[in-house]
């Protein structure tokens, strides 16, 4: 069997569609295209809206994706068809993202500044996981990253990383290296071999993303200029 080609890939990120997000679309897909990522998963608050628009305009680049708020602490779900509601217990998300085979992880688990999670009910999710997002540039300390990664290496959970992008500034800034996927399943034996690269977003750069967000939720043209 030939081997899959090797890519780039950004496993979260946001556009309008999260209120905190200035990355119109069409933009956001230019600038992945630009900075050479080979797959980038939209991962929108709560909705798979702008995910499904994205792939509409870039089936081979977009995977459908969604952060969702749960109970206790968000959840990452890749592969999509159908939007899951916050609020629900976190076993209920990890039920549904199931139904649609969906390949899972845990954003940011041990950020107790952005929805980390209690460690009881993070050991509780960890047999239900696929991965654990041990680099996410958008963290105030690096320490966070350390402690996710420390968990992963102990528990034996793949790894993935990603910018969390909210402003085109940060796109791609959190990558993972490793063979093509165009599946759930796919991903999960190619994140086995990844290879994490990123650098957390600098003092200077939060403050220019601020502004963009700022400047985007100004605009009385967002919604027409996904």
């Amino acid at each position: 069997m030939a081997e899959r080609e090797i890519i780039t890939a950004e496993f979260h990120c946001h556009t309008v569609y999260s209120r905190d997000s200035s990355n119109r679309i069409p933009a956001l897909l230019k600038t992945a295209r630009e900075r050479g990522l080979g797959r980038l998963a939209v991962t929108d608050h709560n909705t798979i809206r702008g995910a499904l628009k994205a792939r509409e305009q870039d089936p081979e680049l977009v995977v459908v994706g969604e952060e969702i708020m749960t109970s206790r602490g968000e959840i990452l779900g890749y592969f999509l068809e159908e939007e899951i509601p916050p609020g629900l217990p976190p076993l209920e998300v990890i039920a549904r993202l199931k139904e649609q085979d969906a390949f899972i992880a845990l954003p940011h688990p041990m950020d107790v500044l952005r929805h980390g999670w209690h460690p009881e009910d993070l050991q509780a999710l960890l047999p239900h996981v696929d991965a654990l997002e041990t680099f996410n540039a958008r963290g105030l300390s690096k320490r966070y990253n350390r402690l996710a990664k420390e968990l992963a290496e102990e528990e034996g959970i793949p790894q993935i990383a990603g910018s969390d992008a909210h402003s085109l500034v940060e796109v791609g800034m959190a990558v993972v290296r490793l063979p093509a996927f165009s599946s759930a399943d796919e991903l999960r034996a190619a994140v086995r071999s990844g290879e994490i690269r990123g650098k957390m977003l600098s003092p200077v750069d939060h403050l220019k993303a601020s502004l963009m967000i700022g400047l985007g939720r100004l605009n009385p043209f967002r919604e027409k200029q996904e």
